[in-house]
C-alpha cells in the first residue's frame, strides 16, 4: 500500500528502510512485485533466515551495527547518496493503512468477536487494526501485547508521549523496539483499549505450544498474543477472542534453544 501510494518520480528513485527483518522482507517483496529497487539497512545480528529472505527478493542489503543510531545513520547516508524514498517500518500512514486491511479480513471471517489480541512493537500493525475495528465495530475490545523486557508502548502511554528505552532485546525480536512511533502512539492512545506484557519464558512456551499442537512455526513476536491468553493476563472467560499470530521468521538456533529448554 505504501509503495502504490508513491508518485512515478518517487518510484523511479527506489525505496529504502531499516529493519531487522520483517518489514525488510515486506518492502523487498513489494518492490520486486512492482519492479522498483529496494535498499535495506539490516543489523549485523539479524536472524540468518531474514537476511536470506531479503536477499532472495532481490533487495540490496547494507549491514550496520545493532543499534538504532547506527541504523538511522546508515540509512541517512544511503538516502542522501541515492535519493530514494524512506518507507518507515511502522510510523507511516500508508503502511499502517495497509496493515489495517487484516482487520477487514477478520470481521469478514469471524462473526460476533468480543476481543482482538495483537502484538505491539513500533505499533504499525495494531494501529491499522484498531483504527478499522473501532471505526467499524467499537464494541470489540482491542488489546496489545508487548515483551515485558521492552514495553515501549506501555511506557509511552504511562508518560503521555513516546519514550526511548535504554535497551530493547527480547526473544520477540520482531517487536523489540526502543521507541514507538509518533503516529502509532497517537492511534494506540485513541483506539487501543489496553496494552499488556508477557515474560520471556511465557513467549518461549507459546512458541513451543504452537509448534507442538498446531504444527505452526512462529517467531517470538508472533507468539505474544497466545502467551497473554494462556497465562490469563486478562479475563476472557466466555468471550470470543481472535489472537493474531504474525511472523514465522524465527532463527533456527533460537528455535532449537526453545525446544531444548521446553523438553
Amino acid at each position: 500500500n505504501a509503495l502504490l501510494s508513491l508518485n512515478p518520480d518517487e518510484l523511479r528513485k527506489g525505496v529504502a528502510t531499516h529493519s531487522s527483518g520483517n518489514h525488510a522482507q515486506a518492502l523487498a517483496l513489494a518492490a520486486k512485485m512492482i519492479g522498483i529497487k529496494a535498499t535495506i539497512v539490516m543489523p549485523e545480528d539479524s536472524p540468518t533466515v531474514k537476511k536470506n529472505a531479503v536477499a532472495g527478493y532481490g533487495a540490496d542489503i547494507v549491514f550496520c551495527k545493532p543499534t538504532l543510531e547506527s541504523r538511522e545513520e546508515t540509512l541517512g547516508k544511503i538516502i542522501k547518496e541515492k535519493g530514494c524514498v524512506f518507507i518507515h517500518p511502522y510510523d507511516n500512514p500508508n503502511v499502517i493503512a495497509g496493515q489495517g486491511t487484516a482487520a477487514k479480513e477478520m470481521l469478514e471471517s469471524v462473526q460476533k468477536l468480543d476481543f482482538i489480541i495483537a502484538p505491539v512493537g513500533g505499533g504499525g500493525l495494531i494501529s491499522g487494526i484498531a483504527t478499522y475495528i473501532k471505526e467499524t465495530n467499537p464494541s470489540i475490545v482491542v488489546i496489545g501485547v508487548e515483551a515485558e523486557v521492552c514495553p515501549a508502548m506501555k511506557i509511552a502511554i504511562q508518560n503521555g508521549k513516546p519514550v526511548k528505552l535504554e535497551s530493547a532485546s527480547s526473544l520477540a525480536d520482531g517487536i523489540a523496539v526502543k521507541s514507538v512511533g509518533e503516529i502509532t502512539y497517537e492511534i494506540v492512545k485513541k483506539y487501543v483499549d489496553d496494552v499488556i506484557t508477557v515474560e520471556e519464558e511465557e513467549i518461549a512456551n507459546a512458541v513451543l505450544l504452537l509448534l507442538e499442537i498446531e504444527k505452526i512455526v512462529v517467531e517470538g513476536a508472533g507468539a505474544v498474543p497466545l502467551a497473554a491468553l494462556i497465562n490469563k493476563k486478562i479475563n476472557l472467560k466466555n468471550k470470543k477472542v481472535l489472537s493474531i499470530i504474525s511472523g514465522g521468521n524465527i532463527d533456527v538456533n533460537i528455535l532449537n534453544r526453545i525446544i531444548t529448554q521446553g523438553l
